[in-house]
């Protein structure tokens, strides 16, 4: 039986091809995307290791008190103290900080990734040295990273120019030294100051962000970290160099590790669609050897047999495409890189990683999923009767088969259904509206060969126009319909959910455009280009010009309200009303020992208006602020309080945005009189409401648009099954189409026929991922809406849809191309004769 499996193989493998070519694409991908991402991750996790060999442990302020300006900072008392532990063996003062290098035509150089400054600190020649020139030593000096140097240019003596936290400064480069940090290898830039002028810069004079520690002989890093707890004010905590070198080496992946998530479940999808190509293909070849498999029965092959031999076949198919995929996967990955690298990429160097369990799931997906398709077919298979064998007809569907199939998805599509309508409705509905879209997919796809029926005899009177070609692809169509519904579920699962895709992104663009218009009434939002803070001064320049006339800086500062770790916001309560329309549902804002809350917040926590909380800042001191406000919290949400209030317990003010009013409204003229203000900054991002909506739907383009490109992976697929499908029909059709030449319809006719019919399929399944999709759509829609943004409205784009059935059309007139013409050249003589 062994044998006599291979044999098929290679005797069939003509109509395997199409098979092998959907398994290998979804191995390819699948295989491809992990060679990838494990060679990137390694790299950057090597350069983060690198990055941290100069010290064992380090002190820095507890997370979200890092940032200049929004938490506690690192006096010379405590590294006086770190020092004098008897595990430290050398105690070295940190100050770092945003830092934008201008490259020479004035743009962010490593926008994007991390770009950083710091002091150049005593000793530092092992951890920066110096290629050329020298270090900084005063005022106006800095030293820039190698690969800065290479990517712009700039040489020692060089004047350029850059900012921290907004506002342009003139450098001049003293040095340039080597570094393997890790941020520097992902493509962001390192600037080193002298410390004075860097603890200027980014903290006050005398204070630091981190104090790092490097471990005395015979002292471990964990010891180290112990001891050095000892000595932790609040608000500090110690951390071992593994611990940051994990950390980094996560924050940097961390966009390349949710790529290969998205194009993994991409290739799921694809090889989903595969798994329809190759029931379809394995149910045909059955069906077409049903004397060859009657007859092993007849000779003595058990039912188990006949089962093993067909999934051994789908075995062969499988591991030969796997191999094929997974081989095809390495070189893809490593020709991903290559490319990035021609294009000035900032991914970091390193060798390609083809682990062992790329390996191991490459093969085991293609050959699981090859088989676990095939399992239906060979059940049948083994089913067929010995007697078959004196017989070329043999059809073990029934019509009690079909409606068995019927009732099982009509229970699986209404249960979906209405598990999906009701998931609208929680809070918590994510997992069940998933749930529900999975069983209501699986009921319509179980549904589809009852659902074929009628949709293709709607088109009847369409296709009665093409004659007798139209009326015969209609019969066609309709004369297997399980076949049918294989094959147009494979094109349904990609459109419903590039549909699906096609509407959210549509509504998400018309909310994001209703939310910013209804919500924000100041006319710039000014911001850093790395979503920094901005510098304390920024809002001052602003609101001293003539065209302003009204501003609020809006800063944020981690604080305990009520015993619990919250984001408090500061904002100029004076000049609220004018710049942001936060729906208040009751009360004001007003300055002083007062707060504001969101109504959801305040109804979860008690609060009303009058009451007082409790917030402990982050120098320890604790207030109470009376809530004279709730606000609805469709804009934001939280707890908010005046800048008057909070600043006091700040070590250095800085602002996340700055909300700006001008007299006349939002014009060119206007805007350059503002970036002229902040120096024409590289770093300062000035956007008034279009720019807005424009950079928060843009990166949703750009995500859909990936999407789309991914998903385009499972059409191709299945193009190739109803490609296939087609081809194997007009295999065994051969007598059919034989007799038909031969009464006279001749081969444009039946080209038209067999392209009419792939047409009328595509469409088919075109139809049911639209719909699908639309109401998926609506769906995520009103959930979204559930979970706070009320003003989320449901966009149908009709000329996208209708797009995307046009296409659906596309597929079918070029999967018929091949088929059409294979069936137009059978010899007459010869088909006619054919069993």
């Amino acid at each position: 039986m062994t044998r006599a499996a291979l044999r098929n193989v290679f005797a069939h493998k003509a109509r395997l091809l199409m098979t092998l070519l959907a398994v290998t694409l979804g191995v390819a991908f699948v295989s491809g995307t992990m060679v990838f991402a494990n060679s990137i991750t390694s790299a950057y996790a090597d350069g983060s290791r690198k990055s941290f060999e100069h010290l064992d442990v380090r002190i820095r302020p507890v997370a979200g008190f890092g940032e200049p300006g929004s938490g506690r900072l690192l006096d010379l008392e405590l590294l006086d103290r770190a020092r004098g532990l008897s595990g430290v063996g050398a105690a070295t003062g940190i100050v770092a900080g945003f830092a934008a290098l201008a490259g020479p035509d004035g743009a962010l150089v490593g926008e994007g990734w991390s770009t950083q400054g710091a002091n150049y600190p005593e000793h530092g020649g092992a951890r920066y040295p110096i290629a050329t020139g020298r270090e900084p030593r005063a005022e106006g000096e800095i030293a820039i990273d190698h690969r800065t140097a290479e990517r712009t240019g700039y040489g020692v003596g060089d004047s350029v120019r850059m900012s921290v936290g907004g506002p342009v400064i003139e450098q001049r480069v003293s040095g340039i030294f080597a570094t393997d940090d890790g941020n520097v290898a992902a493509g962001g830039t390192l600037t080193l100051f002298d410390t004075a002028t860097a603890q200027n810069l980014f903290a006050r004079p005398g204070q630091y962000n981190q104090i790092d520690l490097k471990a005395a002989p015979g002292t471990s890093p964990e010891l180290l970290r112990q001891q050095a707890e000892t000595v932790l004010p609040n608000g500090t905590e110690a951390v071992t160099a593994a611990e940051l070198s994990a950390e980094q080496a996560d924050v940097n992946a961390g966009s390349v590790r949710m790529l290969a998530q998205v194009l993994l479940a991409c290739a799921g999808i694809a090889l989903f669609v595969a798994a329809f190509l190759i029931v379809n293909t394995f149910t045909m070849m059955v069906a077409q050897r049903t004397k060859e498999l009657a007859l092993l029965r007849a000779v003595g092959a058990s039912r188990r047999q006949v089962t093993l031999s067909v999934l051994a076949e789908a075995a062969t198919v499988g591991l030969v495409a796997s191999t094929a995929g997974l081989a095809i996967g390495i070189g893809v990955g490593a020709g991903v890189r290559a490319v990035l690298s021609t294009m000035d990429s900032t991914l970091p160097d390193g060798p390609l990683v083809v682990g062992a369990a790329t390996v191991v799931a490459a093969l085991a997906i293609g050959v699981g999923v090859t088989v676990l398709a095939a399992w239906v077919p060979a059940r049948h298979a083994a089913r067929i009767p010995p007697v078959a064998a004196m017989s070329s007809v043999y059809a073990p569907a029934t019509s009690r088969s079909l409606v068995v199939r019927n009732a099982i998805g009509s229970v699986l599509a209404i249960s979906g259904f209405v598990l999906v309508v009701t998931a609208t409705t929680m809070v918590d509905g994510k997992a069940w509206l998933g749930l529900g879209a999975m069983l209501l997919l699986t009921g319509v796809f179980v549904l589809t060969p009852l659902l074929s029926r009628p949709v293709i005899a709607a088109a009847g009177p369409v296709l009665r126009r093409f004659g007798v070609s139209g009326t015969l692809a209609g019969q066609n169509a309709l004369r297997n319909p399980r076949r049918t519904a294989a094959t147009a579920s494979a094109l349904t699962i990609g459109l419903t959910l590039i549909t699906g895709l096609t509407v959210i992104g549509a509504s998400a663009y018309r909310t994001t455009d209703a939310l910013t218009t209804a919500n924000l009434r100041a006319d710039y939002v000014v911001s850093m280009a790395n979503a920094g803070p901005l510098a304390a001064d920024t809002e001052r320049k602003l609101s001293g010009l003539d065209a302003v006339v009204a501003s609020s800086p809006r800063r944020e500062v981690q604080a305990r309200v009520e015993g619990t770790n919250q984001t408090v916001v500061g904002l100029k309560a004076e000049d609220v009303d004018e710049l942001l329309d936060l729906g208040f549902v009751a009360g004001a804002f007003t300055a002083g020992q007062t707060a504001i809350v969101d109504a959801p917040t305040a109804t979860a926590e008690g609060w009303g208006l009058g009451d007082s909380v409790e917030v402990t800042w982050p120098d320890g001191v604790r207030s109470h602020l009376t809530i004279t406000g709730l606000y609805d919290s469709s804009f934001d949400d939280g707890v908010k309080t005046d800048i008057s209030t909070m600043d006091p317990h700040l070590d250095r003010v800085a602002d996340t945005t700055v909300f700006v009013k001008t007299e006349g409204g939002a014009s060119e003229a206007t805007k350059q009189a503002l970036q002229q203000a902040l120096g024409n900054s590289p770093a300062i991002r000035i956007q008034d409401r279009r720019d807005l909506v424009d950079d928060i739907t843009g990166t949703v383009g750009i995500v859909l648009n990936l999407l789309y490109g991914m998903l385009a992976i499972a059409v191709v697929i299945a193009v190739l099954g109803v490609v296939n499908t087609l081809a194997m029909s007009v295999h065994e059709r051969a007598r059919e189409i034989g007799m038909l030449r031969a009464i006279g319809l001749d081969r444009s006719a039946v080209k038209r026929m067999i392209r009419l019919e792939s047409i009328v399929i595509s469409l088919f399944g075109g139809l049911l991922g639209v719909g699908l999709g639309v109401f998926f759509g609506w769906a995520v829609g009103e959930l979204v809406t559930v979970l706070g943004i009320t003003t989320w409205t449901l966009v149908l784009p009709w000329g996208r849809l209708t797009l995307t059935l046009a296409a659906a059309a596309l597929v079918g007139v070029i999967a018929a191309l091949w088929p059409a013409r294979r069936a137009a050249k059978l010899d007459v003589l010869g088909a006619i004769q054919a069993e």
